[in-house]
């Protein structure tokens, strides 16, 4: 492999990375807290879908960004309702939120744009440069890393998820802190479904996430819920999911394209 194919690959990992950084961040977020995110499939799509609107509504990526944030954090206050205050099981809500965000989002876009497929094509100059994603998500790890092990509300964050008895007796509100983790997780998530469809594509299409919540779930896992290795994690997967559609145009030596008669 040459110089230039090892940048190449290099920089398509950290693009295929970039949304799987987010996505585990918002769940590492709210899993430190004490409540389990399964929905970041949905949160995903539905930033998406909404980064899209925004971005072809005003004609600017980041105002789509914000756009996917708010409707994250929307979506997440809902979900906190709902196992926070009311108890519900966090597995089967967040399952749920998966099933609603993949009905809710062609519903929506048929209303919008009379298709269930996908949103209208954005235009290039109304796209986001992967440079830009990739520097928010570097330092979105960063912040979180300081934010969980250097400050008071990191402390009680982690508290709140591990020894919830201990916080409650010190004066602090579990529940509010709760809130606060999983709507700032939410908007982590979207924002890296917003990633989807204003840089790696041209529009927001059905689906488009391919399961990649579940992925920043896994990397989320295999890094022990801790920022830095769970980084690690989506890089590693990153790094699979480019090295595949690099190894996709590769001529293998031995392919002559003679067929073998069965």
């Amino acid at each position: 492999m040459s110089f230039d194919e090892m940048i190449s690959l290099f920089s398509a990992t950290l693009r295929m990375s970039t949304p799987l950084i987010l996505a585990a961040m918002g769940g590492l977020l709210s899993e430190r807290s004490g409540v389990i995110q399964i929905g970041l499939e949905g949160l995903m799509m539905v930033g998406g879908f909404t980064a899209a609107v925004g971005t072809l509504l005003f004609k600017d990526p980041w105002v789509g960004c914000l756009a996917a944030v708010f409707s994250g954090m929307m979506v997440s206050l809902v979900y906190s309702s709902l196992v926070v205050s009311l108890k519900a099981n966090q597995i089967v809500a967040g399952t749920a939120m998966n099933f609603l965000a993949m009905g809710l989002v062609p519903f929506i876009s048929k209303a919008l744009y009379d298709n269930t497929g996908s949103t209208p094509s954005i235009p290039l100059e109304n796209r986001l440069h992967w440079f830009g994603p990739v520097t928010v998500s570097f330092v979105a790890v960063l912040f979180l890393h300081w934010l969980l092990n250097s400050t008071p509300l990191g402390l009680w964050i982690r508290f709140a998820g591990e020894h919830p008895q201990a916080l409650e007796s010190s004066g602090r509100n579990v529940n509010q802190i709760r809130f606060f983790s999983v709507t700032i997780g939410g908007a982590f998530a979207a924002l890296g479904g917003a990633v989807l469809s204003l840089s790696f594509a041209s529009a927001y299409t059905r689906n488009m996430t391919g399961a990649r919540g579940f992925m920043a779930l896994a990397a989320l896992i295999f890094g022990k819920w801790r920022a830095w290795p769970t980084l690690g994690a989506c890089l590693l997967f990153g790094f699979s999911e480019a090295l595949q559609n690099r190894l996709q145009a590769v001529s293998l030596p031995w392919h002559s394209g003679v067929t073998i008669p069965v």
